[in-house]
């Protein structure tokens, strides 16, 4: 995955701690004291996602070079020191 999308991945995983808090809020049996601490907790990893979004690159990613290849045949003193692979050398013969 790309940073962009593991930073939305996080939000919307944050979204639904939100989400889920307040649902818990409204529970019985759940204490004031602890709760808030949990809000305010996600409070913090928001502002913390916000700075690491606002940190990330802002380019869509590495762009691949283009190679190009020439038409014209190549050179083929190039290989003279090597075999053609699968058919052996020109100066011998298979067994």
């Amino acid at each position: 995955m790309s940073l962009h999308d593991e930073l939305t991945a996080a939000q919307r995983c944050l979204d639904d701690l939100t989400r889920t808090i307040g649902r818990l809020q409204s529970s019985p049996g759940v204490g004031e004291l602890e709760i808030r601490r949990v809000r305010t907790d996600t409070e913090h990893l928001r502002e913390s996602l916000a700075l690491l979004r606002d940190a990330a690159p802002r380019s869509a990613g590495p762009q691949p070079s283009v190679v190009r290849i020439p038409d014209q045949p190549y050179d083929r003193s190039l290989w003279s020191d090597c075999d053609d692979e699968g058919l052996g050398a020109s100066d011998r013969h298979a067994p």
